[in-house]
């Protein structure tokens, strides 16, 4: 008899696999780093039991917070605060081009467009709202500076 064979398919960025030790040492840091970014709340690690795993898209998003503390000299209570207002790809300056593709991408911030608190349509609905004024925005501004 032969048996079928399973295909093969590629783990999800968003899986999380990697053990508190092994991020660690992927990002070239010491555990507890990991655990004072987690009381922050700066990430959130899926806990599996009582271990903390991490995805890929988490030491992604680990390795720029690491960059806006240690390169741009950012605060962690600075930089938790900057997150409450803009999301992270306004934060780092990254190109559209490449905050478009990012699996990592953290968009905490608080929609400025007026919404009924605690209703999450309302406030996915402003946040929407913002983000098609930010888009607006740029297209006026590059419109401005080439005439």
């Amino acid at each position: 008899m032969a048996r079928k064979r399973k295909e093969i398919q590629a783990i999800r960025s968003d899986v999380p696999i990697y053990p508190i030790g092994v991020a660690a040492k992927l990002l070239n840091v010491h555990p507890r780093t990991l655990r004072i970014y987690e009381q922050e709340g700066l990430i959130k690690p899926t806990v599996v039991g009582n271990r903390r795993m991490f995805s890929a898209d988490d030491i992604q998003w680990i390795t720029c917070l690491r960059t806006f503390i240690h390169e741009e000299g950012i605060s962690i209570p600075g930089l938790k605060k900057l997150l409450d207002y803009i999301p992270c790809w306004e934060v780092a300056g990254c190109p559209a081009a490449i905050h478009e593709r990012c699996t990592a991408r953290v968009d905490r911030a608080v929609p400025r467009t007026l919404h009924a608190v605690g209703d999450i349509a309302a406030r996915m609905e402003a946040k929407e709202q913002d983000q098609q004024k930010r888009e607006g925005g740029d297209q006026k501004k590059k419109r401005q500076s080439s005439a």
